[in-house]
């Protein structure tokens, strides 16, 4: 701005939302040196993070929308537990995707031969640390509850996108129940996505 005004050109700072978004990953990454951090949580109604009977919670274009989501970040993560119920590829499939992330486990190994991920096991913020000095500017954190409170508890979360499914659970693991602290979330908009609504919200604003 001052080698613009220098020049004779009149500048005007606009603090635009919109414009700041479009750059969230590499702000976030350039002022706090570490990714910025994407948590996806799927539930039903009642909050919970399974439903009987049933591999899914939510529907097909949710879980589509997932993969996209997939395509645009630099990392995928899940924590150990998720590797060792479900060993998830964590590829992005069926969209048009340049390249795919890279894929990690948070947590205590071992993994299984032949997985294609890498395990991460130290501290979450270190870990996030060193990997912000390898150039991931977004991580799309996936998995269970426990790896999901275990960000939140350590503030390492930024923006939060829950797909909630119209169906009620009545038992099971609830998702956001043991975070342990009061999180106040910012810009909080829904979408229809199939049958299923996407709730998205800030904890950090970029």
């Amino acid at each position: 701005m001052a080698r613009l005004s220098e020049q004779g050109i009149e500048v005007e700072l606009a603090d635009s939302f919109r414009a700041r978004r479009q750059n969230e990953a590499w702000r976030t990454w350039a002022a706090r040196g570490r990714p910025f951090v994407i948590l996806k949580a799927a539930v039903t109604l009642d909050g919970r993070a399974t439903l009987p009977g049933s591999r899914w919670v939510t529907g097909e274009a949710a879980r589509r929308r997932v993969h996209e989501l997939r395509a645009g970040v630099d990392a995928v993560a899940v924590g150990m537990g998720t590797v060792r119920a479900d060993d998830p590829k964590l590829t992005a499939r069926d969209v048009h995707a340049l390249r795919q992330p890279r894929r990690l486990a948070f947590g205590r190994g071992p993994l299984s031969a032949g997985s294609e991920l890498e395990l991460r096991g130290r501290a979450l913020g270190e870990e996030l640390r060193t990997l912000a000095e390898e150039g991931v500017q977004s991580l799309l954190l996936e998995g269970g509850p426990t790896i999901a409170q275990s960000f939140l508890r350590e503030d390492l979360v930024d923006k939060l996108l829950v797909f909630v499914a119209p169906r009620i659970s009545g038992k099971g693991l609830s998702f956001f129940s043991e975070v342990g602290t009061k999180i106040q979330l910012k810009r909080l908009h829904a979408e229809q996505v199939g049958g299923d609504v996407l709730l998205s919200a800030y904890v950090h604003e970029p």
